[in-house]
C-alpha cells in the first residue's frame, strides 16, 4: 500500500509534468509561428521583387523623359538580388537591417550605396537564417548581384572578424561589397563577434 506522503506527493508530480508538457508546447508553438512569418515575409520580398523586375523590363522598352524605373527605398522594399553558388545563398535584399526587415531577407545597410554602385555596398543577415551557410564562404568565391546599380559578378577578396559593436561601413571610392552576419554562427545566445565579407568586383552589366 501506499503510504500518505506517497499519495499526497502523485497529484504534486503530475501538475509539474503537465506544466512542464504545457510549456514546452507553448514554446514549440512560439518558435512555429515564428519561423512562419519569416517564410511569409521571404516570400512575400521575392514576389515583390519579381514585380519591380517586371516593371523594370517594361520601363526599359521605352525611352521616358526620367531616364527609366526608379527604385523605391522604403523599410522593407526590395532592392537587390544576391546570389552566392557554392553556397546555395540566392535571396532578395530588402532595405534597412531592422527585425522586421531580417525576416524577410538580407537587408540593405541604409546610406550605404545599392551594389554596383561607387562606394560600399553593405548587407547583413542573421547567421541562423539567410546567412546559415556564410561560414563556409572562402577567398575567391563568386557572388553575383542584380539591383538599379547594375548587374555584378564579384570575387571575395577578403575575411575577418571584428567586435560585434564594431562600425562596418567605410569609405570607398570604387565599387565594394560587404556581407555581414554574427560570429561565430553556431553560437549559443548572442553572438559576441561579427564576420566581415569584403568583395570586389570583376564583371558589371549597367541597368
Amino acid at each position: 500500500m501506499h503510504s500518505r506522503n506517497e499519495r499526497s506527493a502523485n497529484p504534486a508530480r503530475r501538475w509539474v509534468s503537465r506544466a512542464l508538457i504545457i510549456g514546452g508546447a507553448t514554446l514549440l508553438i512560439g518558435a512555429g509561428a515564428s519561423v512562419a512569418r519569416a517564410a511569409l515575409a521571404r516570400e512575400s520580398a521575392r514576389s515583390r521583387w519579381a514585380e519591380l523586375e517586371a516593371q523594370r523590363a517594361v520601363a526599359d522598352a521605352r525611352v521616358t523623359e526620367s531616364g527609366g524605373a526608379r527604385w523605391g527605398t522604403a523599410r522593407g522594399t526590395p532592392v537587390a538580388r544576391l546570389i552566392v553558388p557554392r553556397l546555395g545563398i540566392d535571396e532578395v535584399v530588402v532595405e534597412g537591417v531592422e527585425e522586421a526587415q531580417l525576416r524577410a531577407g538580407p537587408g540593405h545597410m541604409i546610406g550605404s550605396v545599392l551594389p554596383g554602385q561607387r562606394g560600399a555596398s553593405v548587407i547583413s543577415a542573421h547567421r541562423d537564417r539567410h546567412f546559415r551557410t556564410l561560414a563556409a564562404i572562402a577567398v575567391g568565391d563568386t557572388i553575383t548581384t542584380e539591383s538599379s546599380g547594375g548587374d555584378v559578378t564579384w570575387r571575395v577578396a577578403r575575411l575577418h572578424i571584428v567586435k560585434a559593436d564594431d562600425a562596418v561601413l567605410r569609405e570607398s571610392q570604387s565599387p565594394a561589397l560587404i556581407l555581414t552576419t554574427c560570429w561565430p554562427i553556431r553560437y549559443f545566445g548572442p553572438a559576441p563577434d561579427r564576420l566581415i565579407v569584403e568583395a570586389v568586383p570583376v564583371r558589371a552589366t549597367a541597368r
